[in-house]
């Protein structure tokens, strides 16, 4: 236990570093549910236009409203969600599958967003545990709290269905039909409680993919490369740089190193091997209908994976470790790595020019700084002699603005880039 606590405590520790890099997308949208809506309006105003379901905000907004939210409050449950992911993963196979967790890349990566995927994964591993004491006790207690994490899983992260399914579906082939039935009525109810919420936000899906022309590809369509990343960054996580070839050279290596071990060791136990596949299978198969296949979204297959990397050969452990450290820091001390820099562009950003962009893509920006955004798409209506662009998702929504302004007589005066992001300064000297 006393080596557990000081992996908890190093792995705490380094996911300080740049724990204030600038909130992107997706952050900015927890740091305007949080800020701006009640408890209740989450439920009632926001949920019905969002796509996930609600827990992770009522979490999120419980924990700012104690501790505020900066960037570390809005980011610090998702750190503490990873760290008892960690514990549980100690429980299921060690102290070393503990350190594989803690230390992955991307489990790094994702420690420090403020979003619903470490709280998901914590709540999937916790399921995962109680559900292997069911196969090995049974006990009605472990199938309660089994069933429990599962139905909070799935109210934080409607995704944890590619894994809840396959955990009732090997109960079942185990004969295990008192624990399927009881827990699955229970997880059935679940279904129907949020069922209202869920078919409203599938409506409101189907029609934002018919009016946002490219968003399939954005969701993550069903093609190799999304396939291929999901191993690779499982493996080598978030970084990326040129020569191309000698990333996809060094990447595709390590992932097969990592992955190798895990097939090995999947051959001895099936089961994570069986829930590892099956989940993305299921998840493959619904991306056909509803596109969703990108690897962030199965980030709660990585305890799972970790549980199958180590082969007990202490060379290899120590290869591995240090190579998911080395990853770790890479992405740590190179800015180039971090998220989107919304922070810098809002202090950047033109103050007495009209500025055009997509609002709903904005919430970062509005974040830090409080601005009237024109709607990018009446970009065709502009009368202003100088205006400023934010083409932010302008290729999501299949927006041509540039030929638009250009047909109006603008000119590019020039970009200014950050990191992920940028504006666009135009003029029309003959307006």
């Amino acid at each position: 236990m006393g080596k557990l606590i000081i992996i908890l405590v190093a792995a705490f520790l380094i996911r300080f570093i740049t724990l204030n890099q600038s909130l992107w997308l997706d952050e900015g949208t927890t740091a305007k549910v949080v800020g701006e809506f009640s408890y209740s309006a989450i439920f009632t105003r926001f949920s019905p236009t969002d796509f996930h379901p609600p827990l992770f905000y009522l979490v999120e907004k419980l924990w700012t409203s104690v501790f505020g939210t900066s960037e570390i409050a809005l980011r610090m449950p998702s750190i503490i969600f990873s760290l008892l992911t960690g514990w549980v993963v100690y429980l299921l196979g060690g102290i070393w599958t503990a350190v594989f967790f803690l230390f992955n890349p991307l489990i790094v990566y994702y420690s420090q967003e403020a979003r619903m995927y470490m709280m998901v994964t914590c709540l999937l591993t916790a399921a995962v545990y109680y559900f292997t004491k069911i196969l090995r006790i049974n006990g009605l207690t472990n199938l309660l709290l089994f069933t429990l994490f599962s139905v909070l899983s799935f109210y934080t992260f409607y995704g944890s269905i590619f894994l809840i399914v396959p955990l009732y579906l090997f109960l079942f082939y185990k004969k295990q039909y008192r624990a399927f039935i009881i827990s699955g009525l229970i997880f059935g109810v679940s279904l129907l409680v949020i069922s209202p919420l869920l078919i409203r936000q599938l409506a409101n899906s189907r029609e934002a993919l018919k009016i946002v022309v490219n968003w399939k590809q954005a969701l993550g369509t069903v093609n190799l490369k999304n396939l291929l990343l999901i191993p690779l960054k499982f493996a080598f996580g978030r970084i990326s740089f040129y020569p191309k070839w000698l990333y996809w050279g060094l990447a595709g290596i390590w992932t097969i190193f990592i992955w190798l071990s895990v097939l090995k060791n999947g051959l001895k136990h099936k089961l994570y091997l069986y829930l590892i596949f099956s989940s993305l299978a299921i998840g493959m198969l619904f991306s056909f209908f509803s596109p969703l296949l990108q690897y962030f979204r199965f980030l709660f297959l990585i305890p799972l994976m970790v549980l199958l990397v180590d082969n007990k050969n202490i060379t290899n452990r120590y290869v591995m470790l240090a190579g998911f450290v080395v990853l770790s820091l890479v992405y740590l001390l190179s800015p180039q790595f971090y998220r989107e820099d919304w922070k810098s562009l809002a202090k950047r950003l033109p103050a007495n020019e009209p500025i055009y962009a997509i609002p709903s893509s904005m919430d970062a920006l509005f974040y830090y700084r409080n601005v009237h955004i024109n709607d990018l798409r009446k970009i065709d209506q502009a009368v202003d002699e100088k205006l400023v662009v934010i083409p932010y998702t302008a290729y999501i929504y299949g927006l041509d603005y540039k030929k638009s302004l250009i047909d109006q007589g603008y000119k590019l005066d020039k970009t200014v880039n950050f990191r992920g992001v940028e504006y666009e300064e135009w003029n029309s000297e003959a307006r």
